[in-house]
């Protein structure tokens, strides 16, 4: 595609079909998973599971959607591992049972607020630095809000930001956008096949002052990371998967 050299890294990619399917990867990889367990700032223990895969491109960081936990991710993880990409997947607070459950929540004993579960992704991210790789935040519906903050807050610990149906879900609906202007990283989101959802994640977008992607499905498509899950979303899952793997290829080959 060509452009304007001043918008060489500013490029908003708004894909209307899809895009070539991403090839087999070569070889195959060693995956574990294991237990973790995590302290956030003001002492609220915060579960989670590591998937470890030989040889890591980088270290993703899965933030699960409202109602949800970390088993959201119980089949995205190894998948994302076999392309050679480890990822930590937790249990935030303002979660639920969608998915299996959320130890966080229940050891907590309620769901708190979207916004109260922001230091349970810093503790994430705090976790992830003795690991000395590069750190892709991922997110899902209202953590896909909160991954913009967090890379606002912590550009130089942060290769690349993944958001799924982000949108202003936090009391003050300029929140968002406003971390986004203060992004550095490359930016990725999709959403679902609905246009308030796709208008949601475009302004977002728009204030990023870097490189950026939308990929904005033509079929299929549902709210959040489950669009990468063939049972919610059996016409748009591959397709999806397909523009995830090309963005993590260009920024953590």
């Amino acid at each position: 595609m060509r452009r304007p050299a001043a918008a060489a890294l500013a490029l908003l990619a708004l894909s209307a079909c899809h895009p070539r399917p991403a090839a087999v990867p070569k070889e195959s990889r060693a995956i574990s998973a294991e237990p973790v367990t995590l302290t956030a700032a003001d002492g609220v223990k915060v579960f989670g599971v590591h998937t470890s895969v030989e040889k890591p491109k980088a270290l993703i960081l899965l933030f699960h959607q409202a109602g949800s936990g970390k088993d959201e991710y119980a089949t995205i993880a190894p998948r994302l591992a076999t392309w050679g990409y480890s990822s930590l997947r937790i249990d935030q607070r303002a979660g639920g049972d969608l998915f299996g459950g959320n130890a966080t929540v229940k050891a907590l004993g309620r769901s708190t607020s979207y916004y109260q579960a922001k230091p349970d992704l810093v503790a994430a991210l705090a976790w992830a630095k003795d690991k000395k790789l590069p750190v892709i935040l991922w997110g899902s519906s209202y953590s896909a809000s909160l991954v913009f903050l967090l890379a606002a807050d912590y550009p130089d610990r942060v290769k690349a930001v993944m958001a799924f149906s982000p949108g202003e879900y936090f009391d003050d609906k300029t929140m968002v956008r406003t971390a986004a202007a203060n992004v550095k990283a490359p930016v990725f989101a999709t959403s679902a096949q609905d246009g308030h959802e796709v208008d949601e994640a475009r302004n977002i977008l728009a204030a990023v002052p870097g490189q950026k992607e939308q990929f904005v499905p033509k079929q299929g498509g549902v709210h959040g990371a489950s669009t990468l899950l063939r049972a919610k979303n059996p016409e748009g899952a591959e397709p999806a998967w397909t523009a995830v793997i090309a963005f993590l290829q260009k920024v953590a080959p």
